[in-house]
């Protein structure tokens, strides 16, 4: 035994197949070993002695091309005009093939019309995570998108998905005029109502009552909706009998409302990040630029900076041995005026 070799049992679930059938799949014992070993491992099992294999497992190779060759686009550098999505790409998983398809279909057809491609930042969506990992990190494993990869996880969220992508979809026609400006109205709604909680004040007298029915601490000066929202034990809905004045919104708008809210303090942090981050993704790495001219790098980043060749500073910053010492280094030398040594 290869694989838990360490442990002296291991749990191997039957499982029916259907409803209308005697097949059983032996979950936990997925195998592409030859046949005859197969079956003999199975009756190896006890109460499987005289089991019979109605079909035996299996296992794909599949052709793998270092994403590290590939633009932020999907496509391959060396090849302009082809692009390459899914496990080709070194990943794994239904999702993460449907996403680089989406890309790579877009940015295809993008090039075509020869137009600029679409590439989603890390803090605009799972996606971005996913291929900018890809093509600047490389893999040397199958690749899944964990939300744990992404270092803007309070940005990327289920309920906010149409205020950082639908933008995108409009301009590439995939979202019809209607659906967008009816994107946008709710958009604007949950900002005024955001607004609109952070100047409306209440006072003691006017709060505690209400505040001890939560419970939660009764207020000791005036305070802000948003004040008192702010506090874990409040909810929107329990603001209620406070805000005569609020506006009708349905429940998915007022958990936005709620959200934002909350987590203002975090979510201002996280894009204040992002925000540093994108100023250095404005910083192009022109794809001739000679990393043997840059001085001061160390001779690991040159070596790497010159396989992955990114497209941006930014990029650059997240190739692995590529330390912030030199991404100054390489910041100075393209202020360098042309011609200076």
């Amino acid at each position: 035994m290869v694989r838990f070799a360490e442990r002296d049992a291991h749990q191997v679930f039957l499982e029916p197949e259907g409803l209308h059938t005697d097949e059983l799949y032996l979950n936990g014992l997925s195998s592409s070993l030859p046949e005859e070993v197969q079956e003999s491992l199975i009756r190896s099992i006890a109460g499987l002695e005289r089991a019979a294999v109605t079909r035996f497992g299996y296992a794909i190779e599949y052709d793998f091309v270092f994403p590290e060759q590939l633009s932020p686009a999907l496509e391959a550098k060396a090849v302009p005009g082809l692009f390459l999505a899914g496990q080709i790409n070194g990943t794994s998983g239904y999702e993460e093939a449907a996403a680089q398809g989406l890309m790579a279909g877009v940015n295809a057809a993008l090039s075509l019309r020869g137009e600029p491609p679409l590439v989603l930042r890390r803090d605009e969506a799972y996606i971005g995570v996913l291929i900018d990992d890809l093509v600047t990190k490389g893999t040397r494993e199958p690749y899944r998108m964990f939300t744990s990869r992404a270092e803007y996880r309070l940005l990327l969220r289920q309920d906010n998905a149409d205020e950082r992508l639908m933008g995108h979809g409009h301009r590439l026609g995939l979202v019809g005029d209607d659906d967008w400006a009816a994107a946008r109205s709710r958009m604007a709604r949950i900002e005024r109502e955001v607004a609109r909680l952070g100047a409306e004040t209440v006072r003691p007298e006017e709060a505690n009552d209400v505040l001890a029915t939560v419970p939660t601490a009764p207020l000791a000066g005036p305070a802000t909706l948003a004040d008192l929202l702010r506090r874990p034990e409040v909810g929107y809905e329990q603001l209620l009998p406070l805000d005569q004045a609020r506006p009708d919104l349905d429940r998915g708008l007022a958990a936005r409302v709620e959200i934002a809210v909350k987590y203002d303090g975090y979510i201002r942090r996280q894009r204040g990040e992002a925000d540093r981050m994108r100023a250095a993704e404005s910083v192009a790495l022109g794809p001739g630029l000679d990393y043997g001219a840059v001085r001061g790098l160390t001779a690991e980043a040159r070596q790497k900076l010159a396989a992955v060749r990114p497209a941006t500073l930014g990029q650059a910053s997240r190739i692995s041995g590529v330390s912030p010492a030199d991404i100054g280094m390489l910041l100075a030398h393209l202020r360098r005026p042309a011609g200076s040594s």
